[in-house]
């Protein structure tokens, strides 16, 4: 399995681009959302990437952050969503649309990517619901941890100012929700709604909001 890929962007086109690793060139499949992400040809890269394997063919798809690439690979898991679908999803929502959108169980954002109908954006909806609080809170815990992006565009490594896309707060928001006895799916509603709301809340905020949220109407 090829989880990684780092060297010299060769060449881009539409939907993908092409790596120089050490002059063995690989061709991998980017969303338009990465695609704006890349440096100028010529410069040095790197992705996380999932391999796609065929009978007669193998693909590979790039992704900026780990929590994309998890995102990718649930997606294809869900009947009517190939690699294509996966990918006009991400590029559509990114990371962290997609996990708002399905904690939410708001398919009509889904709907709106290229290709994808709504029958199939319910499905999916449906079926990723209670797998959303795992990929929300890995996001949260990948950047706690390095404290930075996950993808270095430059050859020597540099220190960089954390990733928009994954909020600590939103793994520790899941967490202590789910210790009080909430339901995952739930929970990750509530979470998805409050930061959707304030994106800037600190862990403790975030809780507060999504508890108000959580409460019983009426």
């Amino acid at each position: 399995m090829i989880g990684k890929i780092a060297g010299i962007l060769e060449y881009r086109a539409t939907d993908h681009i092409l790596i120089d690793v050490r002059g063995v060139c690989y061709i991998v499949y980017v969303t338009n959302r990465v695609l704006a992400s890349l440096p100028a040809n010529g410069e040095a890269v790197a992705l996380y990437t999932d391999l796609l394997v065929r009978e007669d063919n193998l693909q590979l798809f790039g992704f900026t952050t780990l929590v994309e690439k998890e995102w990718h690979r649930l997606l294809m898991s869900v009947q009517g969503i190939g690699a294509k679908a996966s990918l006009a999803i991400l590029g559509a929502l990114g990371a962290d649309g997609v996990s708002r959108a399905i904690a939410l169980g708001d398919w009509n954002a889904l709907a709106k990517a290229k290709g994808v109908g709504p029958k199939t954006a319910q499905r999916v909806a449906i079926e990723l619901k209670d797998k959303a609080p795992a990929v929300m809170a890995m996001g949260g815990a990948i950047a706690e941890a390095l404290g930075e992006e996950v993808i270095e565009n430059e050859p020597a490594p540099k220190r960089r100012a954390p990733s928009p896309v994954a909020n600590p707060a939103q793994g520790e928001a899941l967490s202590a929700l789910t210790n009080l006895g909430y339901a995952p799916g739930d929970a990750a509603g509530a979470v998805a709604e409050a930061m959707g709301a304030m994106p800037d809340l600190d862990t403790s905020g975030l809780i507060r909001a999504a508890l108000k949220l959580l409460a019983p109407k009426g």
